[in-house]
């Protein structure tokens, strides 16, 4: 992720709509259900998974989280769920006939792992877009998360900014002196050795600091969490919707109401 994509979900995070309101702990719960829904079937499992779309799809809609951004996310963590599935058309031949064609069982996994594997991310991603970090933590906190995986997350969130800006100053340093040429390897890792050494001396820096500020272990936030009505609508929608296309997948349904 980029600078410019990560400062964008950062401020999309903090707008003002009917998702952004939301108490963060129903978008959790419901988030993390969705998953776990989506994750739950079986592996040759393709159509049955179109349904799940609707979740994401209406959440950037209401929440006006831009499709580009959305899009990069995805193409960014393609790579990764395409390797997980690549091999499967080789490993899986298994004939598995579809009406009047027949097809390798390899090839149904791995469409399925692509189609989970961009619902899971799209969640994720309009979850962060829509809900500021710092009160997702507060979220996780009262589902009593370690405390200190919430300070890690919390410090994670505040200077992972100031690391890709660090990394932005080498990588434009290094194009001014090489007149856009590409970097050997022996460059970049003296650019990575020297952006270990600039986080290193920001880390004692920042902890030198938080000491002398009375820093006891913990990270406290003023805004106050309130679960209301349209809280208890929102989540009871998803987690009715999500059991149902669980339980009845309509791809099923739609094919045997054509038969008729």
């Amino acid at each position: 992720m980029s600078i410019l994509d990560a400062d964008l979900i950062d401020r999309h995070a903090y707008q003002d709509s009917v998702i952004h309101r939301l108490d963060p702990r129903a978008k959790l719960l419901a988030t993390m259900f969705f998953i776990i829904s989506v994750v739950s079937f079986p592996k040759y499992a393709v159509g049955e998974l179109f349904p799940f779309f609707l979740f994401p799809m209406t959440m950037a809609i209401f929440g006006f989280v831009p499709a580009k951004l959305l899009f990069r996310q995805l193409a960014l963590a393609s790579p990764f769920i395409i390797l997980v599935g690549l091999f499967n058309p080789f490993l899986d031949r298994t004939p598995v006939h579809l009406n009047s064609f027949t097809i390798n069982a390899g090839w149904l996994s791995f469409m399925s792992i692509l189609l989970r594997g961009a619902l899971c991310v799209a969640s994720a991603v309009i979850l962060i877009a829509t809900t500021s970090f710092p009160r997702l933590v507060d979220a996780m906190r009262f589902f009593k998360i370690p405390s200190a995986f919430a300070v890690q997350l919390m410090l994670l969130y505040r200077y992972l900014f100031v690391l890709l800006g660090e990394a932005q100053k080498i990588n434009h340093a290094f194009l001014l002196r090489s007149g856009n040429s590409r970097p050997t390897i022996a460059i970049a890792g003296s650019a990575l050795s020297s952006l270990l050494i600039r986080t290193i001396n920001r880390g004692e820096a920042i902890w030198n600091a938080m000491q002398a500020r009375g820093f006891e272990g913990d990270i406290l936030t003023s805004q106050q969490m309130k679960w209301k009505a349209k809280d208890s609508l929102f989540l009871c929608a998803v987690l009715v919707l999500s059991v149902l296309f669980r339980l009845f997948p309509l791809n099923q349904l739609l094919a045997s109401l054509v038969r008729t």
